[in-house]
């Protein structure tokens, strides 16, 4: 891109700061990623860390499922217990059936209570009830079990109730007798018994559980740790130690051959990282190159400024040869200040934010015309239609930037071909909460080379010489505004660009 146009040619000994006062020294590449300021935090302990949690979570889920299995189990073996107790009293009445008269002398009825762990035993069948053994039977019952309408909640329900009781309460059993369909047997009984024995019960069941949940997560925690907590270290580790020392291709993770999501976490880490490590390395060395660069920034104004302090007094020479090469000098010396300002202005880390403002908008693109270079070829004609007092709100200076690199791409693209006049034309209007912005020029249109690499730093010229920064710097300053530019088309017919911002 070409620099300001020269109107006209200032006395002798006269310098132009605004071409060539371009201040090298103030505008150095600052590419040098700033320090990590953040220390990494301590180490985890050892009750917090992965492995502890899956440990204990472990041990906790499977201690769920024993519970799950051992109130079912209580409950089960408190109805053994009975149905048990039950089948013993049963098989005495049948035994009561062989002696005569059914009787038995008071010891051996004692010994047969005892060994079957009741008080007494009735026995139903038809209209009979007869009371086969009895006891010193108690006052009063304190429950009536009827096993005939145990349910499975209700049984449950009783054997919890059992476990936590303190006091012995003589319960009443009914349940089916083996010597008719219709028969049952009735025992009374204490319930001390039978909670201490579903206390024991429960105590071997507990250790059992406990044994089991500690094997299970055992188990489960090795091989989790094997496969997931450890890989994860490594991939932790790997972030941490990169972190502290990007540079150090010792950092970067090496990933296993995994083929699971954990797998391809290493692989697609170790990639960022090797990525992040080149622009690092890249960023540095254009770090050193601007710091460089700056240190000849003096050198080359100097030279600038005499150059032009030259092709002054060249000017004022009335030879006609000689007014027919300055005009080529002087645009040589405007590229070369235009091309130190750019390159520099594109290598700062930071656009400034957007500072907003209203302004007229028509107003802004006639001085986008003036100082694009229209008027110093008089083929090439500059054509304002934006609508006067279009006021937009935004920053004045960045949006006259941008829009003056898209009028000198313009201008220059109408430079190229001198077989043809040629026009630039400015539009503008509000569409759907937006304001586009169109520069429209009538040239040849881009090559397919420059179209490939549009918006990229010194790709993207569509001319020799050229750096391509003036799109990639006019995007920048569109983004900043939360909006973009983009090719709306480019042919025989001419190119057109066009600037999106919100309307704010």
């Amino acid at each position: 891109m070409s620099g300001h146009p020269r109107a006209g040619h200032p006395p002798a000994g006269t310098s132009r700061p605004d071409r060539v006062g371009v201040d090298l020294a103030s505008a150095t590449v600052s590419a040098q990623p700033a320090p990590a300021t953040a220390e990494a935090g301590p180490a985890v302990p050892w009750y917090r860390s992965l492995s502890a949690q899956l440990l204990f979570l472990t041990v906790l889920f499977v201690m769920l499922a024993e519970v799950l299995i051992f109130v079912p189990s209580v409950a089960r073996e408190r109805l053994s217990f009975l149905e048990s107790t039950v089948m013993d009293a049963d098989l005495a009445t049948l035994s009561l059936e062989e002696t005569p008269n059914n009787m038995v002398t008071p010891e051996l009825a004692r010994q047969i209570l005892d060994s079957v762990g009741v008080h007494g035993i009735v026995y139903r069948g038809g209209q009979t009830r007869r009371l086969v053994l009895a006891d010193a039977m108690p006052a009063a019952l304190d429950a009536t079990l009827d096993m005939r309408d145990e349910t499975l909640l209700g049984s449950v329900r009783d054997a919890l109730i059992a476990l936590v009781r303190t006091d012995n309460r003589m319960l009443r059993v009914i349940a089916p007798s083996r010597q008719a369909p219709d028969a049952f047997i009735e025992v009374v009984m204490d319930e001390g018994p039978l909670v201490a024995h579903l206390h024991a019960y429960a105590g071997e069941i507990l250790s059992i559980s406990i044994v089991i949940s500690l094997f299970t997560a055992v188990l489960v925690y090795v091989s989790l740790h094997w496969r997931l907590v450890q890989p994860m270290a490594r991939v932790t580790q790997s972030m941490v130690d990169f972190r502290h020392d990007p540079s150090n291709p010792w950092t970067v993770a090496r990933p296993r051959n995994r083929r699971d999501e954990i797998g391809v976490a290493e692989r697609e880490l170790a990639t960022m990282q090797t990525d992040l490590r080149a622009a690092l390395r890249q960023n540095r060395r254009l770090a050193e190159l601007g710091q460089a660069v700056s240190k000849i920034s003096h050198d080359l104004r100097n030279i600038l400024a005499t150059a032009v302090l030259v092709s002054d007094r060249i000017a004022s020479i009335d030879d006609p040869e000689v007014q027919r090469l300055t005009p080529t000098l002087v645009r040589s010396i405007d590229r070369a200040a235009t091309l130190a300002n750019e390159t520099l202005r594109y290598g700062r880390a930071d656009e400034a934010a957007p500072q907003r403002s209203e302004f007229d908008l028509h107003d802004l693109m006639d001085d986008v015309g003036s100082s694009a270079g229209v008027g110093q070829n008089a083929r090439v004609t500059w054509r304002n239609e934006v609508p006067e007092r279009f006021a937009i709100c935004a920053d004045r200076e960045q949006v006259f930037r941008a829009l003056l690199n898209l009028a000198r791409n313009a201008v220059q693209a109408l430079d190229s071909d001198a077989t043809r006049d040629g026009q630039v034309v400015a539009r503008a209007e509000r569409t759907d909460g937006h304001i586009t912005i169109d520069i429209i020029d009538t040239g040849p249109g881009l090559p397919p080379k420059a179209r490939a690499a549009l918006f990229k730093p010194f790709a993207g010229s569509a001319r020799a010489g050229g750096t391509g920064l003036g799109l990639a710097i006019a995007r920048d300053i569109a983004r900043a505004h939360r909006g973009d530019i983009h090719l709306v088309r480019s042919d025989e017919r001419g190119t057109q660009f066009r600037l999106e911002i919100p309307d704010a």
